[in-house]
C-alpha cells in the first residue's frame, strides 16, 4: 500500500470483530505515526491505540466520542450484522419477522449514519477526508440473482444509496462503501459453502489498497476488495 498520503488520525468503529482488529493491525504497520482510535461494543486490550467501549445507539455516548476528538482524517466502518443467535438469514419471504428485520436495517443501516452524523465533522476542514463503510455486494439490486436474505440485503442496498447520500452532501470527502469479500469470521462461519474465503487481513489489506488508489470521483459508489465498482 502506497502511505504517502498524510492521516494523522484514524478513527476505526467495530475494532473487537475480525475485520476491526485486522483495519487496526494493518494501519498502525502503515502510519506508524498517526494515533489511532478505536470504539467497539467489547473492550480492545491493545496499548498501541485508544480504544473505547461504547454504546453505539446510546448518542450521548456517541456525541462524547465524537467531542473528544479534535480531527480525523480516515473514519473506517467495520460493523454489521448478518445473523445472531436468534436471527437467521431468510430463505424465503415466508421466514420474515418483523423485529429481527428492524434489528438488522438498526445495525447495518441505521449505526453508520449515526456514525456519520457525529464524526463527519470531524473530517478536516481545509483538505479532503475519508469514510469508509463496510457494506456487501449482495446489496447491489442489479446483481441479486439468487434472492433470499431479505433483510440483509435490503439493509445493505439501504446502506449504499445512504453512502451516495452522504457524498453529495460532503462534496470535498471521500465516502465509500468497501466490500470486503467473504472473510473468514464469525459472520460469514455458517454460510461460506464453497465461496472463496479471505484471511480478515488479507480482506483489510485489499481494501486499504482500494481506499489508497480512490478520489473524488469515485466517492459516493461501493467498491469490492479488489477495486471493481458494484453495481447499485
Amino acid at each position: 500500500m502506497n502511505t504517502t498520503k498524510q492521516l494523522n488520525h484514524i478513527v476505526i468503529f467495530g475494532a473487537s470483530g475480525a475485520m476491526g482488529r485486522a483495519f487496526t493491525k494493518r494501519i498502525r504497520l502503515y502510519y506508524p505515526k498517526a494515533v489511532i482510535t478505536t470504539f467497539s461494543r467489547e473492550a480492545c486490550h491493545d496499548a498501541t491505540v485508544n480504544t473505547h467501549v461504547i454504546d453505539y445507539f446510546d448518542e450521548s455516548q456517541m456525541k462524547t466520542a465524537a467531542d473528544s476528538i479534535q480531527s480525523v482524517d480516515l473514519i473506517l466502518v467495520a460493523t454489521g450484522m448478518l445473523h445472531s443467535d436468534t436471527i437467521q438469514p431468510e430463505k424465503s419471504y415466508r421466514q420474515i419477522q418483523p423485529i429481527n428485520m428492524l434489528e438488522v436495517y438498526r445495525v447495518n443501516t441505521v449505526l453508520p449514519m449515526v456514525i456519520a452524523k457525529y464524526f463527519l465533522p470531524k473530517l478536516p476542514k481545509d483538505q479532503c477526508g475519508y469514510m469508509a463503510i463496510l457494506s456487501a455486494r449482495v446489496g447491489s439490486i442489479s446483481d441479486n440473482r439468487l434472492g433470499g436474505w431479505h433483510s440483509y440485503r435490503a439493509s445493505k442496498a439501504a446502506l449504499n444509496m445512504l453512502v451516495r447520500n452522504l457524498a453529495i452532501e460532503c462534496r470535498r470527502h471521500i465516502i465509500v462503501g468497501i466490500h470486503p469479500g467473504t472473510v473468514d469470521s464469525q459472520l460469514s462461519k455458517p454460510y461460506q459453502g464453497s465461496t472463496e474465503v479471505f484471511t480478515p487481513d488479507y480482506a483489510a489489506t485489499m481494501c486499504l489498497s482500494v481506499l489508497n488508489d480512490l478520489t473524488l470521483d469515485n466517492s459516493g459508489y461501493c467498491y469490492a476488495w479488489d477495486g471493481a465498482a458494484i453495481d447499485p
